[in-house]
């Protein structure tokens, strides 16, 4: 392990980048401290010193820590404190830096490593993502591992028209745009973004500047190398294995056997299928075993050297032919799509559902309404927080036909869900205009080519299909690369799948609406790709989803005007926020009240937003309207029909609206004068009384003068009293000297 103990620092984007070696985790190959603000994360690298033999990949592993000591929050949960299983978002920054230092890896290697991001401060302003993948990049270049790095990112913001680098949180809550791009100097190893609808030429503009400011730290790490005496040069394997010399004769009989072989078997006719493309794969190894068989080798290849000689020499194959030819092992053009298939509503009960197909990838997709209560609470460093959207999707074996169980959700699932999750969300409603949450599963059913994308396909027709009043449908597509090893020779491919997929390649997926894009992902297999080619890939692929939308609307070109008969009915209005505890009432005495008996859920958010759900929509009315009278806003004009509840000498008390009395003056009974208010109403008479003022204390001062209603009452003139109008001045006492009323004016 580096045991210098040095500190690197440089004025990134108006704030302080620091970059501590050595100090920490001592028995480490490497070890840093990156410090962006107050946020801090720990990057530490540990390398396998044998290599293990028979893998068919190269074994990396990243892995984000999430502490909540970060943030300093202790855990919600009453019985467990302790961190269990990372939050989605922990587990997404992980696939990210993951995707963006792999490509710079000999993919030949076999000795495992494991790059460990501990995230030790958050400041809610600097993003522990950008500032993890730096440690991950700074780390490694430092470390004896062979990567061909460093590499920096940096994300993109768009406010009011500005480029925002760097972006807090609140900033990026203001932005129409949020793109992380990664890089070396001159490529672009990943992408990520979540976009309002942006156009491909302001995604490029976003690349583009992007990598201009993420320059000064490609510098400071170089600058940290060079300090401390570190001169890595990047040892590239051949491909070839640790192999006797008898081994190394059987070697290289079956390459040179291959390399006559395989486009003859391959290319011998147009595999539209991945079962036949599997099954060209199968005979190809068949053929090759019994050539071996002929030639009586004096030592047999291990499985795992001829299963991996095979397949890397398959893929420069299906490589060559598509770059020097413009020739797909199913024999479709370069910018050409696999046959699309759209429906909706094939699904009883459920709320909405969607089927896509595009070739052998099939996803269903499934919509479930439920009430604001049914949101979903994290926990994480970044804080706590709710989303009343989910996404989840799940990836199970049959869905590439293999005979396995299901293990739980794992990283992959976590991430192709976020994927279309975030696809969707420009296009999503407002809570105001739409109060339920949502809830959508897509389920695999086969997988042949970017289920993800599928899925984003099947989950607009299913939101449609669910009356989700979204605002355009998104589509998406994954985009494939041919390349050479120095990308002299390269094309794009449109849908991507399988054989495709090969060393010289890239997963460029895209979706969005008719008229920008909503969601990015890229990870190339490549050492980074040009600019030339992301605008390649953008513009082509605008056709395809293009194309897919119309295939879409064909099943549904709109959201259904009514919602499933099986969904739940949401009401939602504002009330006043000063009048939220009328409705809650002492210990939810009040609402627990209207729960109960209208058998209904109700939310209530701080701003006033009251979201009442249920079933029945005559109970449901009942609530609206219960609540309603509550918080009534009385006004002058308003006519009421109410019960007496009180008698005084003076008048009478009515009962109106929402538990609130209104008192009637004995003078404004009747057309009439009136003795004693008991003498023309009891407790418990009804009565139409019209509002005639609110006072500045807020009471309530009723008149029955005018109402037709009350003319019953009248009739006989009851209660009308016979003396004749008081005087103002009373008979004469103790001799000549007037007595006054009490209530004269002086």
């Amino acid at each position: 392990m580096l045991q210098v103990e040095k500190t690197f620092s440089c004025d990134w984007l108006g704030r302080k980048l620091t970059i501590k070696t050595g100090g920490l985790a001592w028995q480490a190959d490497a070890v840093c401290t990156v410090q962006y603000g107050d946020t801090m994360v720990m990057a530490t690298v540990c390398e396998d010193k044998e290599s293990s033999e028979g893998l068919g990949y190269f074994p990396l592993g990243v892995s984000m820590e999430e502490r909540l000591y970060a943030a300093g929050i202790i855990k919600g949960s009453q019985w467990v404190k302790r961190e269990g299983r990372p939050s989605d978002e922990t587990v997404l920054a992980g696939r990210m830096i993951d995707r963006s230092i792999r490509p710079l890896f000999d993919q030949n290697s076999t000795r495992a490593v494991q790059v460990v991001l501990t995230v030790l401060s958050v400041d809610k302003e600097n993003d522990h993502d950008i500032v993890s993948l730096v440690a991950a990049s700074a780390v490694l270049a430092i470390s004896p591992v062979n990567w061909n790095g460093p590499i920096a990112g940096v994300r993109v913001a768009k406010i009011d028209g500005q480029m925002v680098f760097n972006p807090t949180y609140e900033q990026r809550e203001q932005s129409g745009m949020d793109v992380t791009v990664v890089g070396t100097e001159q490529k672009i190893l990943m992408l990520e973004a979540g976009c309002a609808e942006s156009t491909e030429a302001e995604i490029e503009e976003a690349v583009r500047e992007g990598m201009r400011q993420y320059a000064p730290v490609l510098d400071l790490i170089k600058q940290m190398q060079k300090e401390l005496g570190i001169n890595k040069v990047f040892k590239l394997g051949d491909g070839k294995f640790k192999l006797s010399e008898a081994e190394q004769v059987t070697y290289d009989l079956a390459r040179n056997w291959l390399s006559e072989n395989i486009t003859k078997i391959l290319f011998d006719k147009e595999y539209y299928t991945k079962r036949e493309r599997k099954l060209s794969v199968r005979a190809i190894k068949e053929a090759l075993k019994n050539y071996l068989a002929e030639q009586n080798v004096v030592a047999a290849l291990p499985g795992y050297v001829k299963e991996r000689l095979v397949e890397t020499m398959i893929e420069a194959e299906v490589t060559k032919a598509i770059v020097n030819d413009k020739r797909r092992v199913d024999g479709r053009a370069l910018t050409e799509t696999r046959q699309l298939l759209s429906q909706v509503a094939f699904i009883p009960r459920v709320h909405g559902s969607g089927l896509f197909s595009r070739g052998e990838t099939q996803v269903m997709s499934i919509v479930t309404l439920g009430p604001s209560g049914d949101k979903q609470s994290l926990e994480g460093v970044e804080g706590r927080s709710e989303k009343n959207y989910m996404h989840h999707y799940y990836f199970p074996g049959f869905s590439v036909g293999e005979a396995k169980g299901s293990r739980g959700v794992g990283n992959r699932e976590i991430g192709h869900g976020a994927l279309a999750e975030k696809a969707l969300m420009p296009v999503l409603p407002t809570k105001a205009d739409f109060p339920y949450t949502i809830r959508v599963v897509s389920e695999t059913l086969s997988s042949n080519g970017s289920s993800s994308m599928a899925s984003t396909c099947g989950s607009t027709l299913a939101l449609m299909d669910a009356g989700v009043p979204i605002k355009k449908p998104v589509a998406g597509i994954a985009m494939g690369l041919a390349s050479n090893a120095d990308l002299s020779k390269w094309e794009v491919l449109t849908d991507l799948q399988d054989l495709e997929d090969g060393a010289g390649g890239m997963d460029f997926k895209i979706a969005g609406t008719a008229d920008g894009i909503t969601a990015i992902q890229l990870d190339t297999k490549t050492e980074g790709l040009t600019m030339e080619i992301v605008q390649k890939t953008l513009s082509q692929g605008k056709e395809a989803r293009m194309q897919i939308l119309g295939v879409m609307a064909s099943a549904i070109s709109e959201p259904r005007a009514e919602l499933s008969a099986y969904a739940p009915r949401i009401t939602s209005f504002y009330i006043a926020v000063d009048r939220i505890r009328e409705v809650i009432g002492t210990g939810g005495k009040v609402i627990n009240e209207i729960i109960a008996a209208c058998e209904v859920s109700i939310d209530i958010e701080d701003d006033g937003l009251v979201m009442v759900c249920g079933v029945d929509a005559e109970k449901t009315k009942k609530a609206v309207d219960w609540i309603k009278s509550i918080v009534h806003e009385f006004k002058a004009g308003e006519v009421f029909a109410g019960k007496v509840v009180r008698m005084l000498d003076f008048g009478a008390f009515v009962s109106l609206v929402g538990g609130k009395d209104g008192m009637v003056h004995v003078s404004e009974m009747a057309p009439y004068r009136i003795g004693k208010p008991d003498q023309f109403l009891a407790i418990g008479d009804t009565v139409t009384v019209r509002v005639k003022e609110v006072d500045d204390q807020g009471r309530i001062n009723l008149t029955m003068k005018g109402q037709v209603e009350n003319e019953a009452l009248w009739k006989d003139e009851k209660g009308k009293d016979s003396r004749p109008p008081m005087s103002r001045f009373a008979d004469k006492a103790d001799g000549d000297k007037p007595r006054f009323n009490k209530f004269a004016k002086r």
